[in-house]
């Protein structure tokens, strides 16, 4: 598998999120429970980071308080921090029940909080990890980042094939990694989901056509994960999850969430900002204009209350 392949495979960020709080949603089953328990053990993972100057006090899940979610597609090497290469930003309302879901183009031009300077968006988990990828995307966004969720990009089949595929509705004909992928409805298993959502060049909207691909999966692993049927495969589907997935959340708070969120995990939006491709010392970047940022800073603001 090459490392072009392997760094597709962030759809499972999300999916993980969703998935385990939806899936939890049924699980209370003595075995189940035990087992979901475990898993979200073994994927918790705190960082040192200060609270966020954006937010008074930290979000009280009791009081069904909005949130947010950085959720990062990372392709983990030996020895390598890696990049983020896939960076979606969650923010969850229980008032209006919705989750708004924003994909953050790798290349995005920022500053990156930190470093003092202005660089890829992607590079920020490169240079300091979670807290700086976290802050960086605050910064950029100008809206508190709560909680994150880190997804190791080579487990990311493995999550598809536990829920039992997924199914996409595809707008284009095409081949990928020797995969034909015909307009309509689509069933994919692990590998094919990762091809699937990887093609980018074969798209007339080039990335945010990746990105709508990307969400698709997204959700297909969403509504898999949430059926009943799935609850008879959660031994391998928790196990999937604890392998590849760390999160400061824990397990006591995504009990909480199932509980006063579950009905905005039903009614997913999906965001995109649109940018413009320039290269600037020979780099490319994408570049966002003040209008734009504002209008998309604007809209999370108020989803998450903030106005």
């Amino acid at each position: 598998m090459n490392t072009k392949k392997k760094k597709k495979k962030w759809l499972k960020v999300t999916g993980i999120i969703l998935l385990v709080l939806l899936v939890a949603g049924g699980a209370y089953a003595y075995t189940v429970y035990n087992s979901f328990k475990n898993a979200v053990e073994t994927m918790n993972q705190p960082i040192e980071r200060k609270q966020s100057e954006k937010r008074e006090e930290p979000v009280t899940f009791k009081e069904k308080e909005p949130f947010s979610v950085l959720l990062l597609g990372v392709d983990e090497r030996k020895g390598d921090r890696g990049r983020s290469d896939s960076l979606i930003v969650l923010t969850v309302n229980p008032n209006n029940n919705s989750v708004k879901m924003l994909s953050i183009p790798r290349d995005t031009r920022t500053e990156i909080v930190g470093k003092g300077k202005e660089d890829k968006i992607n590079h920020a988990y490169a240079f300091g990890g979670v807290p700086m990828a976290m802050d960086t995307v605050e910064n950029f966004l100008d809206i508190p980042i709560d909680y994150y969720i880190k997804i190791n990009m080579e487990g990311f089949k493995d999550i598809v094939d536990a829920v039992g595929g997924v199914t996409v509705q595809s707008n284009l004909d095409f081949t990928q990694d020797s995969f034909h992928f015909a307009k309509g409805e689509l069933t994919l298993n692990g590998e094919e989901a990762l091809s699937y959502s990887r093609m980018r060049k074969k798209d007339p909207r080039g990335d945010f056509g990746r990105q709508t691909r990307q969400r698709q999966i997204i959700q297909g692993v969403v509504k898999e994960g949430a059926s009943l049927s799935s609850l008879t495969n959660f031994s391998t589907i928790f196990s999937a999850l604890g392998k590849n997935v760390k999160t400061n959340l824990t397990f006591d708070q995504m009990v909480s969430i199932q509980k006063n969120y579950k009905a905005a995990g039903t009614n997913i939006k999906q965001l995109e900002i649109n940018e413009q491709g320039a290269k600037i010392n020979r780099i490319y970047y994408g570049l966002v204009s003040p209008k734009e940022k504002q209008r998309v800073q604007q809209e999370l603001k108020t989803q998450l209350g903030l106005d």
